[in-house]
C-alpha cells in the first residue's frame, strides 16, 4: 500500500464520518467515483451552458443543487 493512501481498515481514518452530513457523505462518496469524475471532466471542457452543465450532472447523478 502506498504510503499517502490512508488504511481503509483504520477506523481512527474514519472518525469524521461520524459528524457529516448526509450532504457531506454523499459527496466523500461521489467525489471519489471515477465515473463521476470522468463524466463531470467530459462535461466541463464541452462548450456547454452553465445551466445545461448542471441540469445534466444533475440528472445523470441525481444531484441537487442549492440556489
Amino acid at each position: 500500500m502506498a504510503a499517502d493512501i490512508p488504511d481503509w481498515r483504520s477506523s481512527a481514518n474514519y472518525e469524521h464520518v461520524e459528524k457529516l452530513t448526509a450532504s457531506d457523505l454523499a459527496w466523500e462518496w461521489l467525489r471519489r467515483n471515477e465515473n463521476y469524475r470522468r463524466a463531470f471532466e467530459l462535461l466541463s471542457q464541452a462548450e456547454t451552458e452553465k445551466e445545461k452543465l448542471t441540469e445534466t450532472i444533475r440528472q445523470q447523478w441525481g444531484l441537487r443543487f442549492r440556489g
